[in-house]
């Protein structure tokens, strides 16, 4: 995997895409949810530079997590690309807009659950904010 500075746009940028291709699937919903969030904004890139981010993530995922005719990310990556946030507010808005992409298509993949909840052990500080919202959604 590509390595992005720490708290970067691209690092950002890439753990949103992430979030939307880790259950092997990019629904339409999923980029409705991100553009609903603004986070793309907050974080100062435009829509082809996330495009451009999402594909290069695609292809560091071919090249170094193949196994068995499938991609696997395992959880050192994960935790190594979730480790390029590091700043507070960076990784609550990310959180934020992770959940609501994750939950945009109405089913949580187990993929999506445990990429949210490598981000709350990696982010532990930010982790009530994720707690929070799936009270919220299962009182709905």
């Amino acid at each position: 995997m590509r390595h992005y500075a720490t708290d970067s746009a691209s690092a950002a940028g890439r753990i949103l895409a992430l979030c939307m291709v880790v259950d092997g699937n990019l629904a339409p919903s999923e980029l409705r949810a991100l553009n609903r969030s603004r986070l793309l904004d907050y974080i100062n890139i435009d829509i082809d530079t996330f495009h451009g981010l999402l594909d290069q993530l695609c292809q560091d995922m071919l090249t170094s997590s193949v196994q068995q005719e499938c991609v696997v990310l395992g959880q050192d990556t994960i935790d190594a690309l979730l480790r390029e946030i590091e700043a507070p507010e960076l990784r609550r808005q990310l959180l934020q807009a992770m959940w609501s992409i994750a939950d945009a298509d109405g089913v949580l993949a187990d993929a999506e659950a445990k990429l949210l909840a490598r981000a709350c052990v990696i982010w532990s500080a930010e982790s009530g904010f994720v707690q929070h919202e799936a009270q919220l959604a299962s009182a709905n």
